[in-house]
């Protein structure tokens, strides 16, 4: 941070308020306010940094701690004092106090046996705020949402993951609707980050040892709100060149890279935890990729408490839960026997095991020498819990994994659920919040996951409801047409071209919105199989309808790279050139907007790939209905009245009829029940039997699927058992 201004004494300017600040003391409040990341779900806290300034807080990706480095702090005193803001930062600071030290929540209850050794919850990406760059989708997200739950609900938990220097890419298309990608370095001191410390202060950095050298990765340490975030880093000088880009990028590489940071996220940040002081009671690993964490900990136990091998994996086992989230064989990573030895073998051999018993842990059937080392495999057998998360993917997960256990029915198998859910704050537009604060229960933010706290949706004027809705959704459009004029000028185009960009949209047209990753199972050119019909669709005189588009392919994805392209490229088609847009760079804030503006959010999987999704569970949060395939969290949510299905939940053997009959179903169901519901008004201008289905889909699905439901579910089944625990749940 910047040196102090010296031209105007402290105690001349803390005279000029009532708040009896220095300089010196606004500018540490506003330091300790962005240096926890408990801001990013508190709009409050949000709008004093935005209020500092507007334009650098936008330019900036709303990073406080970017934007208060471009404040001396006498500036920022001045600024501050301009704007009436003292009140405010005193009142933030005072909440974010009253916060940390709270011991007054669910988990004193309901998870004591906790206490002292916290869960450590293991993912490759964590998507907390889009001025965090190290998440890439689905997967990150939820990570991040479930992280703030667990600190909401005051949950003993640590969360462990790499920090990538340059993060995931940003996405341009060029004029033919090409992806590219570009990847920008992140600067450490713009982040709300610090360098992790062990008991005795010395900044921590761990070792891990493969066949061919040493990986050393440094420890950062970033706090969100009561969760201490660890994220390792191998950029540092005592590395080879090529082990220092190993964390540059987040699902960057090859194989070889992929597996280097697999074992520098398991095994290196299972000793980072030691290294910092922290016993952790349950170890909670989300997907494969830190699968090899628990070979860590049972070398540590052997070495701590003199067990064997086979007792340590014992008692790890029990306390380690794994997570599985896709039924698609791509997104389980596999190795071959030559590649495992080098990463483990030092392990292997402190561990006392063989060869073939190392490849074993991670094959289905461990004396198939032709099977590669799996790593959902390995995750699965070094854990006592396992879940899925949906009540669909549960079975498909059983049905995938049961030759692990061919003693066993496949509806037998140890795989539960648990379905995903959403962090209610984070995704909540303030506009909705206020409505909501005048009719639910007080405090009721603390308890999102009860469902008794939204029946009182039940009390909202429908009117107002409406309201509200359609001033975020014109909100969403201005954001549309900002963002696609930036893209049009970024190409080059013509102002001719930029100018179009004005008047794209309507504020009184049904706007379906389209968001995630552009995987070919996601299908996201579904809806344009026949372009007759959909355009038919698209420009009725009546009841026309427009979609907005947004989502990023893997760099190695071609067929997903061509689906993006082919909806990209529609802005040519003088049919679809008002009706159909793309938004560049698909991130957290792009979301944001996207899942509080539209009235409908549309999911077109190919049944029963999508292990849940969860960018549905946003919309619901804010007023939009879901219209999507029976697969995921959808599968269980839909009841007839709270959005709309497309399909039966049947699908044939051949992709190609799938397909097809998703596509006719999903025509049927826009013809005949959203575009005329959506259109049909009352004597005073409202949808009332749209708002109804608004008013159906909150409260039946606002509690059940939030990322609180969630953590305590992983709480009461899961963590408390594993920590040895009696479980709450009855």
């Amino acid at each position: 941070m910047s040196t102090f201004d010296s031209d105007t004494p402290s105690s001349s300017r803390s005279a000029l308020n009532n708040e009896n600040l220095t300089v010196e003391e606004l500018y540490g409040k506003c330091t300790a306010l962005a240096s926890n990341l408990w801001w990013s779900w508190v709009p409050e806290i949000q709008h004093v940094f935005r209020d500092l300034d507007p334009v650098r807080w936008r330019q900036l990706d709303h990073n406080p701690v970017a934007l208060l480095n471009e404040f001396t702090p006498t500036r920022l005193y001045d600024r501050a004092n301009e704007m009436v803001l003292f009140t405010r930062i005193n009142q933030s600071y005072r909440l974010l106090k009253e916060y940390m030290s709270s011991r007054q929540t669910w988990a004193a209850t309901n998870a004591s046996v906790l206490g002292a050794r916290p869960v450590a919850y293991f993912s490759a990406e964590f998507g907390i705020h889009e001025s965090l760059p190290i998440y890439s989708g689905g997967l990150g997200v939820l990570s991040g949402d479930h992280i703030k739950s667990a600190s909401s609900l005051g949950l003993p938990f640590v969360a462990v993951g790499l920090f990538y220097a340059q993060g995931y890419f940003r996405q341009h298309l060029d004029h033919e609707g090409r992806q590219s990608e570009e990847y920008i370095n992140t600067k450490v001191d713009t982040l709300p980050i610090r360098e992790a410390c062990s008991p005795t202060g010395e900044p921590v950095v761990v070792r891990i040892d493969n066949r061919t050298g040493t990986i050393w990765a440094k420890v950062w340490e970033i706090q969100v709100g009561r969760v201490q975030l660890f994220l390792l880093d191998s950029n540092i000088k005592a590395n080879h060149p090529d082990d220092r880009q190993l964390t540059s990028r987040l699902y960057g590489g090859d194989e070889r890279t992929r597996i280097r940071q697999e074992l520098v996220l398991g095994v290196g940040g299972v000793k980072a935890l030691r290294a910092v002081g922290i016993d952790p009671g349950v170890y909670h690993l989300n997907e494969g990729h830190s699968a090899f964490g628990p070979l860590e900990v049972i070398r540590q136990r052997m070495a701590d408490d003199g067990l064997t091998f086979e007792n340590a994996l014992r008692e790890v086992a029990s306390q380690t839960v794994f997570t599985t989230h896709t039924p698609v064989p791509a997104g389980h990573d596999r190795f071959n026997s030559e590649m495992v030895e080098e990463h483990l073998g030092p392990l292997r051999d402190q561990l006392g095991i063989s060869y073939e018993q190392l490849l074993g842990l991670g094959r289905i059937d461990p004396q198939n020498g032709d099977e590669l080392f799996c790593m959902t495999v390995i995750g699965l057998k070094l854990s006592r819990t396992a879940n899925a998360v949906s009540q669909l993917h549960g079975c498909v997960s059983r049905r995938m994994w049961s030759h692990l256990w061919p003693w066993r029915a496949e509806e037998d198998c140890p795989i539960g659920h648990i379905t995903n859910g959403v962090h209610s704050q984070s995704w909540l537009a303030p506009q909705i919040k206020t409505l909501f604060n005048k009719h639910f229960p007080s405090r009721w933010l603390d308890r999102v996951g009860e469902a008794k706290v939204w029946k009182n949706i039940h009390d909202v004027d429908p009117g107002e409801l409406w309201e509200i809705h359609n001033t975020l959704k014109g909100r969403m459009i201005s954001f549309v047409r900002h963002r696609l004029a930036s893209q049009c000028r970024r190409r080059g185009e013509d102002e001719s071209s930029v100018e179009l960009t004005s008047t794209m949209f309507d504020q009184n047209i049904l706007t379906l919105g389209f968001a995630r990753r552009f995987a070919t199972y996601k299908r996201a050119n579904l809806i344009f199989n026949d372009l007759e019909r959909i355009d038919r669709i698209l420009n009725d005189a009546n009841r026309p309808v427009q979609i907005v588009f947004a989502g990023k392919a893997h760099p190695k994805d071609e067929p997903g790279k061509h689906f993006i392209q082919t909806v990209a490229n529609l802005r040519k088609d003088p049919r679809f050139r008002n009706r159909v847009a793309f938004v560049e760079d698909y991130d957290i804030n792009v979301c944001r907007h996207l899942i509080q503006g539209v009235d409908v959010w549309l999911n077109n999987p190919r049944r029963p790939l999508e292990a849940s999704g969860t960018s549905g569970q946003k919309v619901v949060l804010n007023g939009g209905l879901n219209l999507s395939i029976l697969d995921g969290w959808w599968a269980e949510a839909f009841d007839g009245a709270n959005g709309f299905a497309i399909g039966k939940g049947a699908s044939h053997v051949s992709d190609e009829i799938t397909d097809g009959r998703d596509c006719e179903y999903l025509y049927e169901v826009l013809e005949n029940e959203v575009v005329p519901m959506f259109y049909h008004r009352d004597i005073d201008g409202l949808p009332r039997e749209w708002i109804r289905r608004m008013i159906n889909s909150i409260r039946t699905l606002a509690w059940r699927f939030s990322s609180d439901r969630m953590v305590m579910d992983y709480a009461e089944s899961c963590y408390v058992p594993a920590a040895g625990g009696l479980s709450c749940k009855v």
